[in-house]
């Protein structure tokens, strides 16, 4: 299982929001690009950037910094926010990315991405799914569609698609803890998902480590976790997470029951 930190840009500048609120913006760097290599060196192995600005405007905006980041880092960024046409897909490859998030496009112009597919490979279009009560979001998470997530992760595995980042809104930037249940319904549908929103300790990644060692009945697993506002806070040790995904660490359940109860 990757654990990918995340890197939210937003007028150039490395941010995250609360639950995708725009009014609700932390700033944590002036230099995204340094950010990165900061994980990098920490030891990511991805990372997963948006263009916040993009997606609220339905065109890419950071691309500059973008490419700055996956010139300097040395491992796959995958980039999302505002993606919605073919010369957009074409522009955030030129600047590097190793992958494409297609998130809107993929509840309004579903032709698209089956044909970015198609053109780039399966493994470099991917599908993120944003969901608030169930239902994705959409233009930013500023919108939403009347399509539930398994349904809309469905039409896609239909259209070519084989892997999703599922976000669940709600949770994004809270530090409260990921939705597993809706992450298991996610891999029932025989998606390889990546999941997000919600990270806020280690005990987060304990609770879905044992999705990544299994798949679902219907072929789904569990590819990885993206980490935000806890890598950014101090919450969650990138090296701790990445020894855990990594099945380097062994649970110690007596001190965790007790922290349980507390």
């Amino acid at each position: 299982m990757l654990v990918i930190p995340a890197i939210d840009l937003c007028g150039g500048k490395c941010v995250r929001l609360y639950q995708g609120d725009y009014s609700r913006l932390t700033e944590y760097s002036a230099d995204p690009v340094e950010v990165g290599a900061g994980w990098a060196r920490r030891g990511a192995r991805m990372l997963h950037v948006v263009d916040l600005d993009g997606a609220r405007l339905g065109r890419p905006v950071n691309l500059d910094a973008v490419g700055g980041i996956a010139r300097r880092v040395g491992i796959p960024v995958q980039l999302g926010g505002g993606l919605r046409t073919e010369a957009d897909v074409d522009a955030a490859f030129a600047a590097g990315v190793a992958r494409v998030l297609l998130g809107t496009a993929a509840c309004e112009n579903p032709k698209l991405v089956a044909a970015m597919v198609e053109r780039f490979g399966a493994d470099r279009v991917i599908v993120s799914i944003d969901c608030r009560d169930g239902i994705a979001a959409t233009r930013g998470w500023l919108a939403s569609s009347e399509t539930t997530g398994a349904d809309l992760a469905a039409a896609m595995m239909d259209a070519g698609v084989r892997e999703f980042v599922y976000t669940d809104v709600s949770r994004d930037g809270t530090l409260s803890g990921l939705d597993v249940e809706a992450i298991e319904a996610m891999l029932d549908t025989g998606a390889r998902v990546i999941a997000a929103g919600g990270v806020g300790s280690l005990d987060d990644l304990w609770r879905i480590a044992p999705l990544a060692a299994r798949r679902s009945a219907a072929g789904g697993c569990l590819a990885g976790v993206i980490i935000g506002r806890a890598l950014y806070t101090g919450a969650v040790d990138l090296g701790e997470a990445l020894t855990i995904a990594e099945g380097r660490a062994r649970r110690n359940e007596q001190a965790y029951h007790s922290m349980s109860r507390h």
